[in-house]
C-alpha cells in the first residue's frame, strides 16, 4: 500500500486544501484484492484507491457521467480479426495507472 499511496503523490493525484463552506466531502475506501496464479498460491496483492460515488446526488454533485470501457462484444471483434489475420496477442498488466482527464468542478474526498 505504500507504493502505491507513493504513486498517487508522485503524479499530483490531489492537493490537500481546506475544505469550503458548504461542500460535502466525499468519502473513500481502500479496495484489496489478492491475485493467484492458476494453481492457487498467491502471486501478489493490489490495492486501490476509490472514491464512495454512490453517496452523489444528481444534480447537486454531478450533472452527467461518463465511463471510458470497452464492451466485450467489441473485444471479442478484435480478437476474431487477429485470429483471422494471424496476428500476436500479448497481455499487459499495467502498475499505477492514471487516467487524465479535465474536470470543470472540484471535487472533495
Amino acid at each position: 500500500m505504500a507504493g502505491d499511496i507513493g504513486a498517487l503523490e508522485r503524479n499530483e493525484t490531489w492537493i490537500v486544501e481546506q475544505l469550503l463552506a458548504g461542500k460535502r466531502p466525499f468519502g473513500c475506501k481502500w479496495v484489496y484484492k489478492i491475485k493467484r496464479h492458476a494453481y492457487g498460491s498467491v502471486e501478489r496483492y493490489k490495492v486501490r484507491l476509490v472514491a464512495k460515488g454512490f453517496t452523489q446526488i444528481e444534480g447537486h454533485d454531478f450533472h452527467e457521467t461518463f465511463a471510458p470501457v470497452a464492451k466485450l462484444v467489441t473485444v471479442r471483434c478484435l480478437l476474431t480479426i487477429a485470429l483471422s489475420r494471424g496476428w500476436a496477442l500479448h497481455q499487459l498488466d499495467v502498475n499505477n495507472t492514471f487516467l487524465h482527464g479535465d474536470l470543470d468542478e472540484e471535487v472533495s474526498m
